[in-house]
């Protein structure tokens, strides 16, 4: 099949499944509509908030999960690194964006983890979740730490694939995350974004 058929297929694959709004579905198991309390993110920290730490780990875990499946087949079949750029950040788009929820989903951190793993691999995986673990002890806010946290991508991208494409990808995903946590910026600038621990 033409490569150019195939890209279009994973991006749509890749949008699709990362619009599936697990953290809105196992709040609405509780009764919760996720949408309506704290941040009103679908995504994994607020579900933590609002309904437990294990539910917000579960759709973490969720997020991230969706995102590897689109990445991990397209690898089989795409050969350029600009093809697999583009089918790593659709499912990005799509928890930030989600069909199914009017375009509101969620702040796209643990999808961006999906890709980490896929195109970094374990090792530099882990040494980036070490960091953000450390980083969030000492911040003990989870937005700032998302928000600074980000700009490590370049570094990372450069220094383990040398392309161009992926690295242009970090850049985009410093772009969306900081857009998608801008009601985040807002309340850091009042003073009044929530810490995680008490």
């Amino acid at each position: 099949m033409n490569q150019i058929i195939l890209l279009i297929l994973f991006v749509l694959l890749g949008y699709f499944l990362g619009s599936i709004p697990f953290g809105y579905i196992i709040a609405k198991f509780k009764k919760i509509d996720i949408r309506k309390e704290g941040s009103g993110a679908t995504g994994g920290t607020n579900v933590a908030r609002t309904i437990g730490f294990k539910y917000g780990i579960l759709v973490g875990f969720l997020d991230v999960f969706k995102a590897i499946i689109p990445i991990y087949i397209a690898n089989m079949y795409l050969t350029q690194n600009w093809q697999m750029a583009l089918v790593s950040i659709s499912p990005v788009i799509g928890h930030i964006f989600p069909v199914w929820l009017n375009f509101k989903g969620g702040k796209g951190v643990s999808t961006v983890g999906a890709t980490l793993f896929m195109i970094l691999g374990l090792k530099y995986s882990l040494m980036f979740i070490g960091l953000w673990m450390l980083m969030v002890l000492i911040i003990n806010i989870m937005s700032l730490t998302n928000l600074i946290i980000v700009f490590s991508l370049p570094i990372l991208f450069w220094y383990k694939t040398h392309s161009i494409s992926y690295l242009i990808l970090s850049f985009l995903y410093i772009i969306i995350i900081w857009w998608a946590h801008r009601e985040n910026i807002q309340r850091l600038r009042q003073g009044i974004e929530p810490k995680l621990f008490k």
